[in-house]
C-alpha cells in the first residue's frame, strides 16, 4: 500500500480550505484519510500553516511521499529540512500591521449637525424669480 501525505479540500466554493492528511494513494482526494496531521488555510492574509512536525517525521520515516503541494508547505514550515538534515529555512515574514484609518475629528470634522443640506440651492430658482419679478415691473413702467 502507498501511503501519500496529501490536502484534503474543504470550505466553500470561493473560500477554500485544506487539511494535511495521510491517506492511501488510491483514495480520492477528499476521500478517507488514516490520519491528519495539519492545516493549510490558503485564503488567510498572511496564509495560515500548521502542521504536527511529530506526526510528519514519523510518517516520512516510514515512508509517506508528499504530494507537491504539501511538499511546499513542508519546506516552509522547515520539517521537510528537518527530515533531509538540511538547514532550517528562515521564519515566515509576518505581515506588518496596517495603520488604522485617521479617525473623522481627527481630520477636522465638526461633531455638530447643523440640520441643514450641504447641496447648494439651484440658480436656475434665482433666474426664474428675477424674470418673473422682471415681468410683473414691466407692465407698470408702459
Amino acid at each position: 500500500m502507498a501511503v501519500k501525505i496529501k490536502l484534503k479540500r474543504l470550505g466553500k466554493i470561493r473560500a477554500p480550505h485544506y487539511r494535511i492528511v495521510v491517506a492511501d494513494s488510491r483514495t480520492r482526494r477528499d476521500g478517507r484519510a488514516i490520519e491528519e496531521i495539519g492545516l493549510y488555510h490558503p485564503v488567510q492574509n498572511p496564509s495560515r500553516m500548521e502542521v504536527n512536525a511529530d506526526r510528519v517525521a514519523y510518517w516520512l520515516s516510514v515512508g509517506a511521499q508528499p504530494t507537491e503541494p504539501v511538499l511546499a508547505i513542508l519546506k516552509k514550515t522547515g520539517d521537510w529540512q528537518k527530515f533531509k538534515g538540511e538547514p532550517a529555512p528562515a521564519p515566515l515574514l509576518q505581515p506588518a500591521p496596517k495603520a488604522a484609518r485617521p479617525l473623522f475629528e481627527a481630520l477636522g470634522g465638526d461633531d455638530e449637525g447643523k440640520g441643514e443640506a450641504i447641496t447648494q440651492k439651484k440658480k436656475a430658482d434665482k433666474k426664474d424669480d428675477a424674470s418673473a419679478e422682471s415681468s410683473a415691473a414691466a407692465p407698470t413702467e408702459a
